[in-house]
């Protein structure tokens, strides 16, 4: 497999290496990945291999980056979090008070918070949306409006794939002074500020050579015939694994290699990063530097602690993050957010670590589904000697099988 494998170690996290030269050894990883970690606040792990587009057999390189799907929305709750700790706005306050046409249709009551925790009853709209009409800031204004609540708000939450960004972003708007798009009010809050590069958010895509061709696993397609089943068989709602149509997880077309699709402004699912920026970021968030530690300690712990009915499994969220147990305190925490087919950015606020993962080669699975995450995020932690490393329980590449061999 790969020999492109390079990067940054730090030598007390040199089992994270070992671990990553072993994943693209037995085929785990089977195109390309990026690694990284932060250690109260300096760069630990930086380690990228394999390909951008191995038909091709063009390599990995420091500059590459990839969507990150729906680790993007981390990235709009924390622009979200600079609004209310800033007092533009508050996250118990109704998004009527800021949007008043909002109120249409049964949604005077949802508030900003139940928004970011995916209780809105709003996971796709009645009018479906083109990529041009995707573009018209307005158009999806409008379409928000008019849309009535697919449940009681605030009764039951469920994945807001796609429209959790127009959602976001439409807020922002309204409660900025200076009235910007989720994409300007990063570039300019941040990305400017920090020298920090996740180009689709922050700017028109300076780095459009540098994306990686999004290869599919096999087992995805095990992925997509349970969202078809979910269709047929009525659980949760299917539809939003389709929407807008053009999109179609439910598909096995990779649409995001569209180059039009890469200059999409959409916090849900469309950020373009690699994985070093995107650990930066979060080391940046949780050290004060962009809101206030008193904001971030909110964010410790989950809101939601249930059932995801467009998801159909157990979910825990709150604040716009997405929370997995921590791999060694029981009954603590990691915040952040899984992206489709392994993407990942995941934090440890209390000992100030932060670890993000990117992948163009989609696995199967979310979150500590995907083997090669959890090992490397393990790894990390293991790393650290105020951890055992006995503690770990998860399973290693000797007891499993890679999902593909090269």
């Amino acid at each position: 497999m790969a020999t492109n494998i390079f990067g940054y170690c730090d030598p007390k996290f040199a089992k994270v290496e070992d671990v990553f030269r072993k994943l693209f050894k037995d085929g785990w990883e089977f195109e390309g990945a990026s690694f990284s970690a932060y250690h109260k606040g300096k760069l630990v792990v930086d380690l990228k291999g394999g390909y951008s587009d191995s038909s091709s057999n063009a390599k990995w390189k420091d500059n590459t980056r990839t969507i990150v799907f729906s680790s993007s929305k981390a990235v709009g709750a924390l622009c979200m979090a600079i609004a209310v700790d800033r007092g533009y706005c508050k996250y118990e306050e109704k998004v009527s008070k800021y949007w008043p046409n909002f109120a249409k249709n049964g949604k005077e009551n949802i508030t900003i918070l139940q928004i970011v925790n995916h209780q809105a009853g709003l996971p796709i709209f009645d009018v479906d949306v083109s990529i041009e009409e995707f573009k018209d800031h307005d158009f999806i204004a409008e379409a928000i409006e008019n849309q009535a609540p697919l449940w009681e708000p605030g009764t039951k939450s469920g994945y807001h794939a796609i429209t959790y960004g127009w959602l976001v972003d439409q807020i922002i708007r309204r409660v900025d002074p200076k009235k910007r798009g989720i994409g300007q009010f990063f570039n300019e809050e941040i990305a400017q500020k920090y020298e920090y590069t996740m180009s689709r958010l922050a700017k028109p895509s300076s780095w459009l050579y540098t994306l990686k061709e999004i290869w599919n696993e096999p087992k995805i397609l095990l992925m997509v015939a349970f969202m078809t089943l979910s269709k047929f068989l009525g659980w949760g709602y299917p539809k939003v694994f389709n929407y807008p149509s053009w999109i179609n997880f439910n598909s096995n077309k990779i649409v995001f290699n569209n180059p039009e699709v890469h200059f999409l402004e959409q916090a849900g699912g469309l950020g373009i990063t690699k994985a070093r920026d995107l650990a930066k970021l979060f080391s940046l968030m949780i050290r004060g530097d962009l809101i206030s530690k008193n904001l971030v300690k909110r964010f410790y712990e989950p809101l939601l602690k249930e059932k995801d009915v467009v998801l159909n499994a157990p979910s825990a969220k709150g604040h716009g993050f997405m929370y997995d147990p921590h791999p060694k305190k029981p009954g603590k925490w990691l915040f952040g957010h899984p992206g489709y087919g392994g993407n990942n950015v995941m934090i440890d606020p209390e000992e100030e670590i932060v670890v993000a993962y990117i992948t163009n080669g989609l696995k199967t699975g979310g979150g500590d589904m995907i083997l090669p995450y959890r090992l490397l995020k393990n790894a990390v932690f293991d790393s650290l000697e105020k951890f055992p490393e006995e503690n770990v329980t998860d399973g290693t590449l000797e007891n499993a099988a890679p999902p593909m061999m090269n």
